[in-house]
């Protein structure tokens, strides 16, 4: 796991920008071919935040347990006690260091800022999808990070407000539910599933993507996130494997310059609840590590479903893409060919789109 460092926060080598908090987001104005990225955070950071940490299943973890885990890498002034939050409201902001990079570098390229959304802030003010968040974005990523205990749903005027969204022609929507670990009821299951992602930090069972689920079913994508999945590696080196692109279907060039995305231990696989393969393409599979047994390979598969492509159709202008969250941090190492990847997404064309 690596930690965001102060350099990712500067810009262009000078000082960085102060840090806003607790206000409105000043709408950003249409510039011609300047695509406006927005990730909203799907949790309730309170609810998150707030659960208790005797709790075995369905939680974060501490930062007090990440730095007994990870020794000795968040052993540094900026994660003491003294400097950041030490329960799980600091994983919580692990998240949003780690997206700064993607954010740096999305702006640079668009020459606009990324904005960032939670569902319901540290100060408990709920802030659902709606033209609010709409209105001045081009690219929306939804990222599923709730657990699902924590009962947040897309409303029906949610799910309405993507769909009008979806309309306006060049939009583009990401939809990242995480991994969903330890579903089943038998207690050996879920250990062979922890033995094989290998995470002493992810617990037996941690259930993701309730929100995303509802907003996905809403608007008709016929995806399931199942599983927590560990990426094969580069032999004796901890670099993953390379991707099974399918770029003969990938006519918009998502993976152009791409080989390979970052790795993180457990990774959700993108099932497919239809056989329309016209209407959603898998667009990259991505080989499993095989040492080590899971109900998902005994059953005789090699490789998950990790990036998925809905092209627009006579009812939907938009694309909409799923692609896990860790994609777009750098808490699991970042390489070229992620990047490329995130230059791909900001420079994707906006044609004849409709703006206020």
């Amino acid at each position: 796991m690596n930690r965001p460092g102060r350099k990712e926060i500067e810009m262009n080598g000078s000082a960085p920008s102060p840090r806003t908090y607790n206000q409105t987001q000043i709408p950003r104005k249409y510039a011609p071919g300047k695509r406006r990225f927005s990730i909203y955070w799907t949790w309730s950071y309170p609810w998150e935040a707030n659960r208790d940490v005797t709790e075995m299943d369905n939680r974060f973890s501490t930062i007090t347990e990440v730095r007994r885990v990870a020794w000795p890498i968040y052993e540094t002034p900026e994660f003491s006690e003294k400097m950041f939050l030490q329960g799980i409201a600091g994983t919580l902001e692990l998240f949003h260091l780690s997206m700064l990079k993607f954010q740096q570098l999305v702006g640079e390229a668009t020459g606009q800022p990324v904005a960032i959304y939670q569902r319901i802030d540290q100060a408990g003010q709920r802030l659902p999808i709606d033209e609010r968040i709409l209105a001045d974005t081009d690219t929306l990523m939804v990222f599923g990070l709730d657990h699902m205990v924590t009962e947040q749903e897309a409303s029906p005027d949610e799910i309405e407000a993507v769909r009008q969204f979806l309309h306006r022609e060049g939009t583009c929507l990401i939809l990242g539910p995480h991994h969903d670990v330890g579903v089943s009821p038998d207690l050996k299951e879920r250990a062979m599933e922890y033995a094989h992602h290998g995470d002493p930090l992810v617990p037996r069972q941690q259930r993701f993507g309730r929100y995303t689920l509802s907003m996905m079913k809403g608007l008709g994508v016929p995806v399931q996130n199942r599983y927590g999945l560990r990426p094969a590696t580069v032999k004796d080196t901890n670099q993953i494997a390379s991707l099974n692109a399918f770029r003969d279907l990938d006519s918009r060039g998502w993976l152009t310059g791409v080989t390979t995305f970052n790795f993180h231990p457990h990774l959700p696989h993108y099932a497919l609840l239809t056989d329309d393969t016209k209407s959603i393409r898998i667009l990259s599979k991505q080989p499993i590590d095989m040492s080590r047994p899971h109900p998902f390979t005994e059953a005789g598969n090699r490789e998950f479903n990790n990036f998925l492509w809905m092209p627009p159709d006579a009812n939907r202008a938009g694309d909409i893409l799923l692609a896990d969250s860790t994609i777009f941090t750098t808490l699991f190492g970042g390489v070229e060919s992620l990047e490329n990847f995130w230059r791909n997404l900001a420079m994707t064309p906006l044609t004849m789109v409709a703006h206020v």
